[in-house]
């Protein structure tokens, strides 16, 4: 329990440190909410009433305060360019990138970790292995979600290229489009995981403990399944949560690919109107994804392996 409160405070306090410095960054930017609300027709009289209307003249961490208690409630302020409720906005880009992002991990979990461990105690073919592996891990998921949308779009037409279905009309297209996109965000780190995982079994494999059980009888395969897996597995679980929080950031690039109207297409598009209510709003969200992330993976780690919970209490 102590482990757990320590990590839920420490997640919180990353998450309040975050999101004051992003606030004052965008508070101390040249070409604040109220010049960019007013354009062309701002002059000093009108940029102080409608400064003072939004609250621009407090100070700053008056500001923050009012923001956070915003925050937690859901009023994310208001957009400049569409002058909606920031929420309203972000909601079903919120969905897109989280759905895209959930079932990339999906394929790097159910791919990475059963070709890991099939291939750790494999010596054959291990050119051919390797230059797979390094393949996998050069190409950039922008150029594989060209490829995939030429082959499997343009080329075969299982779906349309830069036109994302609707999901309330079309749940089965949308689900396709968001499949392949997922493809190409997925397959560098199921290279990095599978051969990190690979090496980690393979280095339990050959510890002394292994070589024993093995030599009293026990099945090799309850060996690596009860044991091997349970020491092997902690660092690939931390590097998997990593993967999990770069994903939504890797993301930003394959919905530009793919065009799909996720948090990626509203954040180029913020950032080039100068809308900075959303561009914090989707810093912040983004920064509250990687916290979870981490807090999330070194829980699941100590699960696995007390042994660093203790190691966190000393």
């Amino acid at each position: 329990m102590n482990y757990l409160l320590k990590r839920v405070l420490a997640g919180l306090a990353t998450m309040l440190a975050v999101s004051f410095f992003t606030f004052a960054a965008f508070s101390l930017i040249s070409g604040d909410t109220a010049t960019a609300m007013l354009g062309t027709s701002a002059t000093p009289e009108r940029l102080a009433a409608l400064r003072a209307e939004l609250g621009l003249d407090r100070p700053l961490p008056v500001r923050y305060g009012a923001w956070l208690a915003g925050f937690f409630t859901g009023d994310l302020g208001v957009s400049t360019s569409y002058s909606q409720p920031v929420r309203d906005l972000l909601a079903p880009k919120i969905a897109l990138t989280l759905g895209l992002s959930l079932v990339s991990f999906a394929l790097i979990t159910a791919v990475s970790i059963p070709l890991g461990v099939f291939t750790a105690g494999r010596r054959r073919f291990e050119g051919a292995r390797t230059v797979l592996n390094q393949l996998g891990m050069a190409v950039p998921p922008f150029f594989t979600g060209i490829l995939l949308s030429w082959f499997f779009g343009v080329g075969l037409k299982w779906f349309t290229p830069g036109q994302f279905p609707d999901a309330k009309q079309d749940f089965a297209g949308a689900a396709v489009y968001l499949l392949f996109a997922a493809i190409a965000l997925s397959i560098p780190r199921i290279a990095m995981t599978a051969r990190m995982l690979r090496s980690t079994v393979q280095e339990e494999l050959g510890k002394d403990y292994v070589r024993t059980a093995i030599a009293r009888g026990n099945d090799r395969g309850q060996v690596l399944r009860r044991h091997v897996l349970k020491n092997a597995l902690p660092p690939v679980v931390a590097f998997l949560a990593q993967t999990m929080a770069e994903i939504v950031a890797g993301s930003i690039v394959v919905e530009q690919v793919f065009v799909i109207p996720g948090l990626g297409q509203m954040l180029v598009s913020s950032i080039s109107n100068r809308d900075y209510p959303v561009v914090q709003a989707i810093v912040v969200i983004l920064a509250l994804w990687v916290v979870l992330a981490g807090t999330a993976a070194d829980l699941i780690s100590q699960r696995i392996d007390p042994r660093l919970r203790l190691g966190g209490a000393a």
